[in-house]
């Protein structure tokens, strides 16, 4: 290749290599400053690079204004880096999408949404994202009540060790939604909830004994 040709590409690309390299450089220490909750250098630091950033940086910063850590909270802020975070196939950021929508945080309430974007992190194994679409499923929210789907994704969650779907499937089991109604099986979905800390779970756990 003419050298004059090589020097030339090397004038245009070397700017954009150390822009690259600083970027990644300014990323890495607001993650370590958030890491040591100095949220506000973080902000900073982590901000101007974040739309080229990978899903975890993104959901970083989503989190900082969805909490006000750093910054004033800011709903509308969060959903924008939930999305793209969840665009690149992010599971926690999907299942916070699903709890903003669910809950009308920044966006208008839609349990439509809710259970979409519940349903593409339950589907990737989220844990929390699965209890929440049972929810969705056992009271008819953005969906077609359906207790045995209800049943099926508190069962996912609950394998993973999610107390909130172990005191879910103790309820389903007592009042017998998608299921046959059993009071042992109950009992002791409610003493593995209560076990993981659940207190709903604690307190039918004690209901039952009496």
């Amino acid at each position: 290749m003419n050298r004059a040709i090589i020097l030339l590409l090397a004038m245009f690309l070397t700017p954009t290599i150390y822009a690259s390299e600083k970027a990644d450089l300014d990323i890495d220490a607001g993650l370590v400053a958030y890491d040591n909750g100095d949220y506000i250098t973080a902000i900073e630091k982590i901000e101007p690079h974040a739309s080229t950033a990978n899903a975890y940086t993104q959901n970083i910063l989503a989190s900082m204004y969805y909490f006000g850590r750093g910054v004033n909270k800011d709903y509308q802020q969060a959903i924008k880096w939930y999305r793209m975070a969840a665009d690149q196939g992010d599971a926690s950021a999907q299942y916070k999408l699903g709890i903003m929508y669910n809950d009308g945080e920044g966006v208008k309430q839609d349990y439509q949404q809710a259970v979409k974007w519940y349903r593409m992190a339950a589907d990737q194994g989220d844990a929390e994202a699965q209890n929440s679409l049972g929810i969705m499923y056992g009271i008819g929210y953005g969906v077609k009540q359906d207790y045995k789907q209800a049943v099926k994704w508190y069962q996912k969650a609950a394998k993973q060790g999610s107390a909130k779907a172990q005191s879910n499937l103790g309820i389903v089991y007592l009042n017998g939604e998608g299921v046959k109604q059993n009071r042992a099986t109950a009992k002791e979905w409610f003493g593995k909830a209560c076990d993981d800390g659940n207190k709903i779970g604690c307190d039918n756990y004690q209901k039952l004994n009496e």
